[in-house]
């Protein structure tokens, strides 16, 4: 589904989310952090898809941290940070615990900074 944009809202930028049978692992420092047979994959004008898995898809403890950020299209970001391949790794990954209408389907889910941890496709590189 795609977000009506409104004045304050880049014009034409567009926002679409939908649930897709593939297979998605996380891997930090060669560690499967997390596992999903069902993620969402967000859709936005001019940006690389985003996986987003449900947190209980989730291989080890994400604890969240005192970060957040704004997105006029998705909402308040919170950031999680994560032990893995023997070191931390801050601000990892992020959710909208609340997100704005037209993004509801990623509530409940978290997404990983494609540059910094390794995200496999039914076992392909994103």
């Amino acid at each position: 589904m795609g977000v009506p944009v409104g004045p304050t809202m880049t014009q034409g930028h567009t926002i679409t989310t939908h649930a897709e049978d593939v297979h998605v692992e996380v891997r930090l420092d060669g560690e499967v952090v997390a596992s999903a047979q069902r993620p969402v994959l967000l859709e936005e004008t001019g940006l690389p898809t985003t996986y987003y898995i449900p947190k209980s898809d989730l291989v080890v403890e994400a604890r969240p941290i005192e970060l957040s950020t704004h997105c006029p299209f998705k909402g308040d970001a919170s950031y999680w940070t994560i032990d893995a391949g023997g070191r931390t790794h801050d601000a990892i990954a992020w959710s909208y615990e609340q997100p704005k209408e037209g993004a509801e389907e990623i509530a409940g889910h978290v997404a990983f900074f494609a540059n910094r941890a390794e995200i496999l496709v039914d076992g392909s590189p994103a």
